[in-house]
């Protein structure tokens, strides 16, 4: 499966699941398919077979309300049974509405925002005191890097000289309230972490070939990849629209939204 065949397979199996389950943040699930596609196709040392090997890289989703995409990447690389995204934020399903450590190959609970990157860190320092070559990956929202202790994290990482970390921004230009230029002004996220100490890179979050050369690139100290993404990527009447960071997608929104994706609403399969 190609880069962008498993980012639609993410897009339609996080369509599914939101509807299934009205539950909220495809938005953000949609913006970040691309990434995971890339990270799960070969980028990230990790198998079901080896998610207890101490010597596996680790993948960190900070946003953890986006988890409907993650879920499906996990699914899809035989983390755990298909079947079992419809029960994604239903009572009792352990595919909590954000990332939980009780799902196969999460490696913990997150959604509190900003904390995530931080245990990221730890997790590189640890792999470093320990003699271990493994990598760490984390993926914040650029709406999050407005969280104090993510420049804590950065200051912290370039002193310890983490180049087996890598922050991944979905930088995607809008949060909750609005636009992250309105709200708190983020400028040039790279060039703030240059600063800090990093190396730090700006592509197109949605073109995975420069997505897989920014995260092979080599590094001389902890990495930041600026993915430049639209928020609802994939879907036309999502794209760029805040609406859908709350909404869930029903009825002919629904159907359409998975036709542009390239695949069949439930209600048809199951008729």
């Amino acid at each position: 499966m190609t880069d962008k065949e498993f980012a639609r397979q993410i897009r339609r199996d996080a369509l599914d699941m939101s509807h299934s389950c009205r539950a909220a943040h495809i938005g953000s699930a949609l913006s970040i398919a691309d990434i995971l596609a890339v990270l799960y196709n070969g980028v990230l040392k990790i198998t079901p077979q080896t998610m207890d090997d101490p010597n596996r890289d680790r993948f960190v989703l900070s946003k953890g309300h986006a988890c409907a995409a993650l879920y499906a990447a996990l699914a899809e690389k035989g983390f755990f049974l298909r079947e079992e995204l419809l029960l994604y934020a239903a009572d009792g399903s352990r595919l909590a509405a954000h990332a939980s450590g009780a799902v196969p190959g999460v490696e913990l609970s997150t959604g509190s925002l900003g904390q995530g990157v931080c245990a990221a860190a730890g997790f590189a320092l640890a792999a470093k005191m320990d003699g271990r070559s493994c990598a760490v990956y984390a993926l914040a929202g650029d709406g999050e890097c407005e969280e104090g202790c993510i420049w804590e994290m950065a200051l912290f990482a370039a002193a310890n000289r983490l180049d087996n970390l890598t922050l991944i921004i979905d930088r995607n230009g809008l949060q909750a309230q609005g636009s992250t230029e309105t709200i708190m002004l983020l400028g040039d996220l790279a060039l703030k972490f240059r600063a800090f100490g990093w190396d730090a890179h700006e592509v197109d979050g949605h073109d995975c070939a420069a997505l897989r050369a920014a995260f092979l690139a080599p590094a001389r100290g902890p990495k930041c990849v600026v993915a430049c993404t639209v928020k609802g990527k994939g879907v036309s009447f999502m794209e760029n629209d805040n609406l859908w960071h709350f909404k869930d997608p029903q009825g002919l929104e629904y159907e359409r939204a998975v036709e542009e994706v390239g695949g069949t609403p439930l209600c048809v399969l199951r008729s």
